[in-house]
């Protein structure tokens, strides 16, 4: 009896555990579904969707994006989360960087050397020019030499002349040669004579022997060389002392270097130039500074850098345009840094670079001003701002600029940071739904973009829906958008001449119709590759136009101006001309020395930067079509 009552306990022990565990994973499932519900639901809810295109779009829901249909992404929220250390640090995925096409580079020191180029013309040896003068006063009876550019020698007879005065004389010297035993000085004085008309002791001896006075005499060369000008005609009569011909000897040349001011602390007297000459492709010449001229010119603005040739194989010849390069040592920059040009983002007063954050997974990136020297062609040496061995990014500055600019981090044109840029005045991108924060620009259109894109703030791919007809990226551009890109080309140049008038209140106005032009320009007719890069261009433009636009400085404006025509060159490098031929010059004096280019309708020189007080001073660097 008391068995069977043990095991009835034992089964209702065991009915009793079986039913609480039952229930505590009954109920603690339902805890752990209802938690992970409500924090899905708090996930989705906090989620922020944007495009990765066009990153300004914010939406709380998936969907298209009202700019170019491509589909939304979530934004990464974890951003922030993995830049604690440093508030004002711009984070990429190494997705996002590699669609930005970023690349960095460690900073080391360099043995700093300076191409110097320079632009000359080959000039006769001014030492070596002779000008050949009647000694004595007649009539030219027969020219020898009748052309320019003839070779002649010393010695040589250039022209016969019939002088009375050297008859006399000659007369008078047979007379007095007749009687010189008893009057030695009148004959001595009438062989003076002669000796002093240039007639030399074997030509008086032979009038003495003949007897016979001779009515034309010679001309004769003194030195070897060319005739450079000829300045009498047969029949002319000459005075003593009158210049017949000008002669040159060519078998030394000096080629004659324009050098800026901005040259001259690179250019030391015997430092080695190599140069080519424009009618000689494919052959160099090298030479020693000889001298260069202590004196600027007024008008040009230049100093000259003299270089001796020798030239005995006559290659070489007068007004041929040369080009040289010389590279400088800079030793009093040894043991500085250099990094490339690209790495620098410059605002006419400030430099800029990105440095990348160590100790992070992802590119982490941070502003800093540097101070830079003196330019090494694609190089700038560092005075101030970076150490050595730290990471800077090279390539792609400017996109990482407009991720900080968008994020509100601080950046080339905002440098203490600020609200995230999320709406730029009068864009126009469509309209998006209540939720979303986009900007617009008034007047631009933009298509559907084909194949997949990164998003710079999470790094996913995605694809693309079509939303308009399919059209080619690259330089496949319509018709009708390089017509609207001239039209923009036209503005530019209205621009660029109201500063060589030096009329800031015509800048200003001209700043605002070349803004107006670009409203005109349908971005719907561009796609893919081809639609980003104006996308990029457009937001430039805009901002260096609005900087000439509200400004009476004409200092100032000049500087925007600057910035404005280097990547309105970029643009016309991406997109072309349309019947056009423009010229790329550039100024080495303008922007306080360190130079400054521009884009004119004008082969000859009309500088921008400096109007009528040095407008010719610049040279063109590259011929547009």
């Amino acid at each position: 009896m008391n068995k069977i009552k043990s095991k009835k306990y034992i089964t209702y022990a065991l009915l009793v555990l079986g039913g609480l565990a039952l229930g505590w994973i009954f109920f603690h499932n339902s805890t752990v579904n209802k938690d992970e519900h409500s924090h899905s639901a708090e996930t989705a809810e906090a989620t922020i969707w944007t495009c990765s295109m066009h990153p300004q779009i914010r939406r709380e829901a998936p969907g298209d994006c009202p700019i170019c249909g491509m589909d939304l992404i979530p934004l990464n929220q974890s951003t922030a989360d993995s830049v604690m250390m440093d508030p004002n640090s711009i984070h990429l995925t190494r997705e996002a960087a590699q669609l930005a096409n970023v690349m960095t580079s460690v900073v080391t020191r360099q043995k700093p050397v300076k191409e110097v180029r320079l632009y000359g013309k080959v000039q006769a040896d001014e030492r070596l020019l002779q000008s050949q003068v009647a000694h004595i006063p007649g009539r030219i009876e027969r020219l020898l030499v009748n052309f320019t550019g003839e070779q002649v020698r010393k010695g040589q007879v250039l022209a016969e002349i019939y002088s009375p005065e050297l008859v006399t004389a000659q007369q008078e010297l047979l007379e007095a040669a007749a009687v010189k035993e008893q009057q030695p000085q009148i004959y001595e004085a009438a062989r003076e004579r002669l000796q002093h008309w240039k007639l030399s002791a074997q030509q008086m001896d032979e009038i003495e022997q003949s007897g016979k006075v001779k009515t034309n005499f010679p001309i004769k060369s003194n030195t070897n060389g060319i005739v450079t000008a000829r300045r009498i005609n047969t029949g002319d009569y000459v005075g003593e002392g009158t210049v017949l011909f000008d002669i040159a000897d060519l078998s030394s040349v000096w080629i004659l270097f324009d050098a800026y001011e901005s040259d001259l602390p690179f250019l030391n007297q015997g430092d080695m130039i190599s140069f080519t000459a424009q009618a000689l492709p494919g052959e160099s010449f090298n030479g020693r500074i000889a001298f260069i001229d202590p004196v600027i010119d007024a008008v040009n603005r230049v100093s000259k850098a003299r270089v001796e040739i020798n030239n005995q194989s006559r290659k070489l010849k007068p007004e041929m345009f040369v080009t040289g390069v010389l590279k400088a040592n800079l030793e009093q920059f040894n043991n500085n840094l250099v990094i490339p040009r690209s790495a620098v983002l410059w605002t006419g007063k400030r430099s800029i670079v990105y440095v990348k954050q160590p100790g992070t997974d992802e590119p982490v990136f941070k502003m800093r001003e540097i101070e830079t020297g003196p330019t090494l062609g694609n190089s700038f040496i560092v005075l101030n701002g970076l150490a050595e061995g730290e990471e800077i990014v090279t390539q792609g500055t400017f996109n990482v600029d407009a991720a900080a600019q968008l994020e509100g981090k601080p950046s080339m044109m905002n440098p203490a940071g600020g609200e995230q840029a999320t709406s730029m005045p009068g864009m126009d991108h469509g309209t998006p739904n209540r939720n979303a924060q986009a900007a617009s620009m008034p007047g631009m259109q933009h298509g559907s973009q084909n194949g997949a894109s990164v998003s710079e703030a999470s790094g996913k791919t995605t694809s693309a829906k079509p939303a308009g007809s399919n059209k080619s990226s690259g330089k496949a551009q319509t018709v009708e958008f390089k017509t609207q890109f001239g039209n923009v080309t036209d503005q530019y140049l209205a621009l660029k001449n109201t500063f060589v008038q030096s009329d800031a209140a015509k800048a200003k106005v001209a700043a605002q119709s070349f803004n107006q032009s670009l409203d005109k320009v349908d971005m719907n007719l561009l796609s893919g590759n081809d639609h980003m890069q104006w996308m990029d261009y457009l937001a430039k433009f805009r901002q260096q136009a609005r900087a000439i636009s509200s400004t009476d400085d004409l200092s100032a404006q000049r500087t925007a101006f600057s910035v404005l025509s280097d990547q309105f060159y970029k643009a016309i490098k991406t997109f072309g001309l349309s019947g056009k031929t423009l010229y790329y010059q550039y100024c080495p004096m303008a922007n306080n020395n360190r130079g400054a280019y521009w884009i004119s309708e004008y082969k000859d020189i009309r500088n921008p930067y400096f109007g009528n007080r040095m407008l010719t001073c610049g040279e063109t660097r590259e011929t547009l079509k």
